[in-house]
């Protein structure tokens, strides 16, 4: 394949800095850098730095500061689904590749770019969902998947490669290669090294954004998360932007030990996988989230959302972000969303978080139908022939089967 200029998806570590020599050595064309903040929790400059170590042009190196677009266009429109990937995944690195595939995109057309690289392996789910991006939005774009085509089949030979080539290394507290990590505002993952057992327990000191449940305080922490039209505003009375606002729950959930996730799944490549996740922040969200749609959704709106979040959760984790179902899908779930306003109150304490408290101004809860004491709206007598009724085919197959 020849190419005359290629925008590589660049996070300044070992896979993709090697990737970038790789291009170099391979395609002998010009290489544009793309890194994107999400809000990673590590400074991005040393990427800048280091591709320029290997030969980028600083014209050509792009950092782009993505964090509000990636909570507010992203994050949050998955999270009025209550989308969670086999009943528990919160999606943190899925939900992040059609924004970075959107914005690689976007620069390889102004830049003239003929070309996008990656560095997802052969065996996982990014490399289908960059690419599924890509082609949506540029059909006729050229991909290099250098993981698909080179020689240098495992971690061992990375280093190897990064070695003899000079290219800086990361190392972790023990002097290791660290293991396996994809990071943004919404969560963490760990895979690889001892996690590739799956009845190994990890090391404590593998976790970044949450404390030991242990270890956390001994007295609860009280938090309220305001919605509006299905989207958390404010957190604790204090109106907040999207990453500021998913920044703040990250640090209060993280202080009580809250959304750690061991997980084997199911990749959409086919195999089982398993991997740690802490997502703090986006765990609160979720909860709180239900609690307000459970005072102000009708039921069948709610029921029928419950029906298709598991294909919608499905498309986001397969790559399918631009696809026009996952868009019709999002339809359906915005609309259900208008009366979604209110506060949820949340008791953090050691791992664990409950709805301990809600309120809106457009519950359909009514303490004059459901109380206990006596009523004037509600007739008791009315019940029996809704259950007669109800239950007349159940009578019917009764009788039926006696004849």
């Amino acid at each position: 394949m020849s190419v005359k200029k290629v925008v590589l998806a660049y996070s300044g570590g070992l896979d993709t800095s090697v990737i970038l020599k790789y291009l170099q050595e391979t395609y002998k064309c010009e290489i544009v850098t793309f890194t994107a903040d999400l809000g990673q929790g590590e400074e991005l400059e040393p990427a800048r730095k280091k591709a320029e170590l290997l030969g980028v042009k600083p014209e050509n190196i792009y950092i782009d500061d993505l964090r509000d677009e990636f909570v507010r266009d992203f994050v949050f429109p998955m999270f009025r689904a209550n989308t969670l990937y086999e009943g528990v995944y919160l999606l943190g690195t899925s939900i992040a590749r059609p924004l970075i595939a959107k914005r690689q995109i976007e620069i390889a057309k102004a830049v003239g770019a003929d070309a996008v690289a990656h560095g997802a392996t052969g065996k996982g789910n990014d490399q289908v969902r960059f690419e599924l991006g890509y082609y949506a939005l540029k059909p006729d774009i050229k991909v290099i998947a250098p993981w698909r085509e080179w020689t240098l089949n495992s971690r061992t030979a990375l280093l190897e490669f990064a070695e003899k080539h000079q290219i800086p290394i990361a190392k972790d507290k023990r002097g290791e290669a660290p293991y396996s990590t994809d990071a943004n505002l919404l969560h963490i993952s760990y895979e690889g090294k001892a996690l590739e057992n799956p009845w190994e327990e990890p090391d404590e000191d593998m976790y970044t954004r949450t404390v030991a449940p242990e270890k956390a305080p001994d007295t609860p922490t009280y938090v309220e998360i305001e919605f509006e039209g299905g989207d958390p505003v404010a957190v604790d009375g204090q109106k907040l932007g999207p990453a500021a606002l998913l920044t703040r729950l990250n640090e209060l959930a993280g202080a009580n030990g809250i959304g750690r996730l061991d997980l084997v799944e199911n990749r959409y490549v086919g195999m089982k996988s398993r991997g740690v996740y802490e997502t703090p922040g986006g765990t609160l969200l979720s909860v709180a989230h239900r609690a307000i749609e459970s005072l102000t959704l009708d039921r069948g709106a709610m029921h029928l959302k419950d029906e298709i979040m598991p294909r919608y959760a499905e498309l986001i984790y397969n790559g399918f972000w631009f696809s026009p179902e996952r868009e019709a899908l999002q339809a359906l779930i915005d609309n259900t969303q208008k009366r979604v306003t209110g506060v949820v109150r949340l008791k953090l304490y050691k791992g664990s978080v409950r709805v301990v408290g809600r309120q809106s101004p457009n519950s359909l809860y009514r303490l004059d139908y459901v109380t206990f004491e006596a009523d004037s709206v509600y007739n008791q007598k009315d019940a029996e022939g809704f259950i007669k009724l109800n239950a007349l085919r159940l009578r019917l197959g009764a009788m039926a089967g006696k004849q």
